[in-house]
């Protein structure tokens, strides 16, 4: 007879805005990932993740018991999506399909017509994006892909 598998339970998942307190958290999980390598680790900055806290943007977190496993900053200042990484391993639980609910409802709700984002090209990331409602621009056939969401139609008045 074969023994029983127990089924494990995964702390529950909560989301919040991003403070500056999670920024080294956040730089541990996007140097880990797999796919959408930085080629150079030093031009993404501390500063630049407290800059788009508020100043330029705005973050989420998703934390699953005390710890952050993933996270969105969306960008202000052109209306993109500046980041959205999980850490591996935590992928395929909806962690990212919320947070990007975030961060486009905060770039819609400030009025951006439409938003867009750059991704590697043949990683999951950009599978994630096309199956997510996100339209594929034209592209040079280079290394990233961009993608574009129009903002929703609004309700016709009654």
């Amino acid at each position: 007879m074969k023994p029983r598998r127990r089924a494990v339970s995964l702390p529950a998942l909560h989301y919040r805005r991003a403070r500056s307190a999670d920024i080294p958290a956040m730089s541990r999980i996007r140097l880990s990932v797999t796919e959408n390598t930085l080629s150079d680790p030093s031009k993404v900055t501390l500063q630049m993740y407290r800059d788009y806290l508020d100043a330029r943007g705005r973050g989420w977190v998703c934390c699953s018991g005390r710890r952050i496993v993933g996270f969105a900053y969306a960008s202000r200042d052109d209306a993109s999506i500046w980041a959205l990484f999980i850490q591996p391993g935590h992928e395929g639980r909806g962690i990212g399909r919320k947070l990007m609910g975030f961060a486009e409802a905060w770039l819609f709700g400030l009025g951006a017509p439409a938003i867009t984002l750059d991704t590697g090209r043949g990683t999951r990331a950009e599978r994630f994006y096309a199956a997510s409602s996100w339209l594929r621009e034209p592209d040079d056939g280079g290394r990233n892909v961009r993608f574009r969401k129009q903002a929703p139609l609004a309700a016709p008045a009654p």
